[in-house]
């Protein structure tokens, strides 16, 4: 890895950051050849600080760290993509990303959500609904995926023949999502893996065709 990338006369390099599960860029930060050691070594993001001129351990002081997922550098070396999985908000600001204008947009939005399923998981507060479905089990949170599948398929048909507009649609399907995420959580499986095997089935298979 060390060999594969090229550092400028002071010794840095560009780290773009990127979130692993949802590919969503974080933040950019420099990293020079011990930091990108440390980064490797210890499995956490270590940058160099321009400002202050020292090794800056992403998320030491504030407990927004940065999990490496992968390194790699660009084609010509110059840069090198962090692929991470974030412990918290990337930005000072508390913001998720750097490059943010506030607020979460799209899909991005589920990052927090799933977030805060983990958070429900771990600190299990007794007037959490969250919670709640999570003590309840497999049985519990299977039940309300199968029951709000069947709402969004309903919403859709009412839909179909105009006795339902967008926006049922849209709820039952939100409702469908959530509790998805719920049952991943409950089982403790990440979402990230989900994602991948959506990744995987969108790659071309020779056996299946391009358009599989």
């Amino acid at each position: 890895m060390r060999d594969r990338v090229v550092f400028d006369d002071d010794g840095l390099v560009p780290g773009i950051v990127q979130n692993a599960t949802t590919g969503r860029v974080l933040m950019l930060g420099y990293l020079t050849a011990r930091s990108l050691e440390l980064t490797m070594e210890t499995g956490e993001v270590h940058f160099w600080s321009r400002s202050r001129q020292t090794m800056w351990h992403k998320g030491a002081t504030s407990g927004n760290t940065m999990r490496l997922v992968e390194a790699l550098p660009d084609c010509d070396g110059d840069a090198v993509l962090l692929r991470v999985e974030p412990a918290g908000p990337a930005c000072h600001t508390g913001s998720s990303t750097c490059f943010d204008d506030g607020f979460d947009q799209g899909f991005a939005w589920l990052e927090g959500l799933w977030a805060t399923i983990n958070q429900r998981a771990e600190e299990s507060p007794e007037i959490s609904y969250t919670a709640q479905l999570l003590d309840g089990g497999t049985a519990a949170t299977g039940a309300k995926v199968i029951e709000e599948a069947g709402e969004v398929v309903e919403a859709a048909v009412e839909h179909s023949v105009g006795t339902s507009d967008d926006r049922r649609v849209a709820e039952e399907a939100a409702d469908l999502a959530y509790h998805l995420l719920v049952l991943l959580a409950e089982r403790g499986i990440k979402a990230e893996m989900m994602l991948d095997v959506l990744r995987e089935r969108a790659r071309p298979n020779p056996e299946r065709g391009a358009d599989s």
